[in-house]
């Protein structure tokens, strides 16, 4: 008797060990893969503000070249719902980890053929049009990436870290950031601006078929996560996911992607078009903008687990509330400090717009995650999260750009900011917080459904 309950114990530690394993591999599969995609998205965008207008438009005016790259940049934000219609399918369908695997592949496959396209001037207009296509292929693999990531950590781990484990897949953000502006800022800072235009901003977009290998060997460890699996075992798969979260959770659809307003249409512009902003009209260097930007994103490293963590315990639409209204604040003096500041109070200004970025994107995976049930929870939270991309994060730049240049005044897009904070509010307002309830027992959504 003695020994077989040893043996049992045995068995139960060797069983909590592997849980274990499994639930920091999830964590760190979460991130790196993310930290891939956005990698690959965050050079496009880099290079969408400083290369791509002369390089695939050269014919147009300055203004109509931004206009034109930024319009291509938006593309990809229009294919992410697209994607995540796609990826939600066969993620609630097939799983977790064989989606994940896909979708990595397409945005390496394609973020690779972006740095071997050739310009306007050696294919004509071929090079915008196979710019586009590669962009939609890119906006599709991210709108499946997002919703997988956070399920695979935040559905493996304990329910009471839900907010920090989601958010490993939202580090992979500032990760890419870093990694994508880092890289174009040092070949920017290293080579001649001719070099840096014709051959040299290249380079990243190759180097991530490299990062895309790693990935794949780190996903491919992953088991599936306990939550799906139970579905599985117990044959409560959905046979058309999508279809049934748009028919039973449309509310918590459309609230997800409203509640994301204040956090990414302001992202795009504090960390895209401020690259345009500040050195086309006001003659920064690029390589300054790209270092303030860069340490900004190293700083949001910590601060999305810090506030994700903190959601936790207090609650997530307490943090995320308060992120987005301190978003509606800095509004003005942000631009207020970029078109009358010099060197250091534009430096402290790129910081503090991703310190209240970070409050909201933190918890927001948990947030959003939360809303759905398991057996819908790839393809709703998907939904949720990719929408907002078609009437926030995508047009913000180009959006930006046509205001500067209608009103005169960046205060235009100072307003744009407020409003897009009063919509986040509202949503967050009206979606439920379901941080400390049990997301594994279907029943708390059923009146929803």
């Amino acid at each position: 008797m003695v020994l077989g309950r040893n043996e049992a114990n045995k068995v139960i530690d060797s069983q909590h060990t592997e849980k274990r394993t499994q639930v920091r591999r999830a964590a760190f599969a979460s991130s790196i893969g993310t930290t891939i995609e956005w990698y690959d998205f965050f050079l496009y965008n880099t290079a969408a503000a400083l290369i791509f207008p002369h390089l695939f438009f050269p014919s147009s005016s300055a203004y109509a070249g931004a206009l034109q790259s930024f319009a291509t940049y938006a593309v990809g934000f229009a294919a992410r719902p697209v994607g995540a219609a796609i990826f939600g399918y066969w993620g609630d369908r097939l799983g977790r980890k064989v989606t994940l695997v896909i979708t990595l592949l397409l945005m390496g496959i394609a973020s690779g053929a972006v740095g071997l396209l050739p310009g306007a001037a050696t294919i004509g207009v071929a090079a915008p049009l196979i710019l586009v296509g590669l962009r939609l292929i890119q906006g599709i693999a991210i709108g499946g990436e997002w919703s997988g990531s956070v399920l695979l950590a935040m559905e493996w781990g304990d329910q009471r870290k839900r907010g920090l484990l989601g958010s490993f897949a939202q580090i992979g953000v500032p990760v890419g950031l870093v990694l994508g502006t880092g890289g174009m800022t040092l070949l920017s800072a290293l080579l001649p601006d001719q070099a840096f235009s014709s051959w040299g901003w290249r380079i990243p977009f190759l180097a991530s078929l490299i990062l895309v290998g790693v990935g794949l060997l780190i996903r491919l460890r992953i088991m599936e996560t306990p939550m799906f699996a139970k579905i599985v075992a117990r044959q409560r798969t959905s046979q058309k996911p999508v279809s049934d979260a748009i028919k039973h959770h449309w509310r918590e659809i459309l609230l997800s992607a409203g509640l994301r307003f204040s956090e990414q249409m302001p992202f795009y512009l504090f960390t895209s078009y401020v690259l345009v902003y500040v050195v086309a009209q006001h003659h920064y260097s690029k390589t300054f903008v790209l270092v303030a930007v860069l340490v900004a994103a190293t700083l949001e490293l910590g601060l999305i687990p810090y506030f994700s963590h903190l959601s936790d315990r207090v609650g997530r639409k307490r943090v995320y509330l308060t992120g987005a209204v301190l978003t509606g604040v800095l509004a003005f003096p942000y631009f207020a400090v970029l078109k009358n500041g010099g060197y250091v109070p534009i430096f402290v200004v790129v910081i503090l717009s991703l310190v209240v970025h970070a409050m909201q994107y933190g918890p927001q995976a948990a947030l959003i995650g939360e809303s759905f049930p398991t057996h819908l929870r790839y393809g709703g939270a998907g939904l949720g999260y990719q929408l907002a991309s078609v009437f926030a994060g995508g047009p913000a730049p180009l959006l930006a750009t046509w205001l500067l240049h209608v009103t005169g005044t960046p205060y235009s897009i100072s307003i744009y900011i407020v409003l897009a904070a009063v919509v986040t509010v509202v949503c967050v307002a009206l979606i439920a917080d379901r941080s400390r309830s049990d997301i594994s027992d279907d029943s708390i959504y059923v009146r929803r459904a």
